[in-house]
């Protein structure tokens, strides 16, 4: 469990970064909110409390040692360059140059352009089967460090996600963590409209893997699940149950926030919500 303290920092860290997320989409004038927002709560646990990684990243001894993270989302990258940059990867300053010309941060993570990115995403349901590849690797290497993936629910509908559970199952890959943001909504709309994933838990565990089950925005379920996860003989799938636009109130549980900007009004609107928040 997280004391008193912790949970205020992370509160703290997460409406930061939640602030980040509708500047760096406004400014832009383009990008994915919806679920970057619902995945924040979830990020900021895993890299202030849980995930063993430098913050020098190569330049440390302990490098190697790292655990990895695959975003597999990748077009979630405002929530994941604002969490790296709190991290002090790289400057704040530079997330005001997200999806500019010539700029680092660009819609997808692109590995090598910036410190923290293991591999490059953006093609969904490829996320989960890169980190078998990985995870895999590292217990060649006799490495225990281990592989944590963020996927979200929509691109679960991609074959290739099953390959790699099955996969995963088969190698008995128990240092590969998936946590899949269990919002329901991609840019077509409900999942279960589209093509329906549940019962999703019974699905997972009939592909072999340990499955928790969870409420995505609460910190203590987040560390604790991965605390869990860690412990597991089998690959461990978190399902998060999160809200899309969580924290801006006009853009909860709206599939039309995937992939939109807000202008200038909707802009200072949301952050006017995000600042009254009470720590």
């Amino acid at each position: 469990m997280l004391t008193d303290n912790e949970l205020k920092e992370l509160r703290k860290s997460s409406n930061e970064t939640r602030r980040n997320i509708i500047s760096m989409v406004h400014s832009a004038k383009s990008g994915h909110p919806g679920g970057s927002l619902s995945a924040a709560d979830i990020l900021n646990v895993l890299y202030f409390k849980c995930l063993n990684i430098p913050s020098e990243w190569d330049k440390s001894e302990e490098f190697d040692k790292r655990d990895r993270f695959i975003l597999s989302k990748g077009h979630a990258s405002p929530l994941f360059y604002s969490v790296l940059a709190q991290c002090g990867f790289f400057d704040k300053e530079d997330l005001k140059k997200f999806r500019k010309f010539g700029s680092n941060l660009q819609g997808h993570p692109s590995k090598g352009t910036l410190p923290g990115i293991e591999t490059s995403t953006g093609s969904l349901g490829q996320g989960i089967s890169i980190a078998c590849g990985i995870a895999m690797g590292l217990k060649l290497d006799n490495n225990d460090a281990h592989v944590v993936v963020l996927a979200g629910d929509g691109e679960l509908q991609e074959g290739s996600c099953w390959e790699a559970f099955m996969q995963a199952s088969h190698r008995q890959l128990d240092n590969l963590i998936v946590f899949i943001d269990r919002n329901y909504l991609q840019i077509d709309g409900n999942t279960e409209k589209v093509m329906g994933l549940d019962n999703l838990h019974d699905k997972l565990k009939a592909f072999n893997w340990d499955v928790i089950e969870i409420n995505g925005h609460d910190y203590n379920q987040i560390y604790d699940s991965y605390n869990q996860a860690k412990k597991s003989t089998k690959p461990c799938a978190i399902i998060a149950n999160t809200i899309k636009g969580k924290g801006v109130s006009f853009m909860e549980n709206q599939a039309g926030w995937h992939g939109k900007a807000p202008n200038d009004e909707q802009y200072e609107l949301a952050i006017k919500e995000l600042e009254q928040e009470v720590f």
